[in-house]
């Protein structure tokens, strides 16, 4: 995964949760361990932030996102949650899936780059949506 434009953004209490995760402090998780690392060298980069600082327009746990593909007119639409929280039916994605580590500090209007199947894919962040 390659991120485009500015540094990752994350609320403190997010890196605290996530940390937990990648250190194995929720049990078993059903997440790839390359996805895990790739989420690891991302939150030692990010930029960390207390909860009333943190901008209304970044991705976060929670956050629901509207994103693009470059190539297609078609606008996906899903919720980044922890992986116990994931479901894709309900268009619930984990913060450990290729995606979730790609999208998650970043705001409405970048681009990111996102390792697929098929090769790489840029996406453009449309919408971010918080709960306050």
């Amino acid at each position: 995964m390659q991120k485009v434009n500015n540094q990752l953004v994350i609320r403190k209490d997010d890196y605290r949760l996530l940390l937990s995760y990648l250190n194995g402090g929720f049990g078993k998780s059903a997440f790839n361990p390359l996805n895990a690392e790739g989420l690891k060298t991302e939150l030692k980069n990010a930029r960390l932030v207390n909860k009333d600082d943190f901008p209304f327009d970044v991705v976060r746990l929670n956050s629901v996102v509207k994103i693009k593909a470059e190539d297609k007119d078609e606008i996906m639409e899903l919720t980044l949650v922890t992986p116990d929280k994931a479901n894709i039916k309900e268009k619930r994605i984990s913060v450990m899936a290729p995606i979730g580590t790609a999208l998650i500090g970043f705001r409405k209007g970048q681009k990111v780059k996102w390792q697929v199947p098929a090769g790489k894919r840029t996406f453009t962040i449309l919408e971010v949506i918080n709960e306050h």
